[in-house]
């Protein structure tokens, strides 16, 4: 039997900013939906990167979950408190000499 009732909120916390989100929704569709879309940089280059396959393979979406980085955002489920830390901020650059 099932019921109309909506969804469950719960509240995140996106790079030290409070938000909401549905429960279960995955960690991405909250980033995107608050319109982040750069979730880390490219290691080599610099570049921004985003999610691209939105099943968990190609690693472009990797964030920090709750202390734990290299966290797949596509794959995780929000829950209630859970801390997300995008990694935009431009790399150190290296010494030359």
């Amino acid at each position: 039997m099932s019921t109309n009732s909506p969804p469950q909120t719960v509240t995140v916390t996106i790079d030290g900013a409070p938000g909401r989100a549905w429960a279960g929704q995955s960690v991405t569709a909250v980033l995107v939906a608050a319109g982040i879309w750069p979730l880390r940089r490219n290691p080599v280059n610099g570049q921004l990167r985003g999610p691209f396959c939105g099943m968990g393979v190609c690693l472009e979406c990797e964030v920090t979950i709750n202390g734990r980085p290299g966290s797949r955002s596509c794959t995780a489920h929000v829950t209630d408190g859970m801390d997300i830390r995008t990694h935009t901020e431009p790399l150190p650059t290296a010494a030359h000499g």
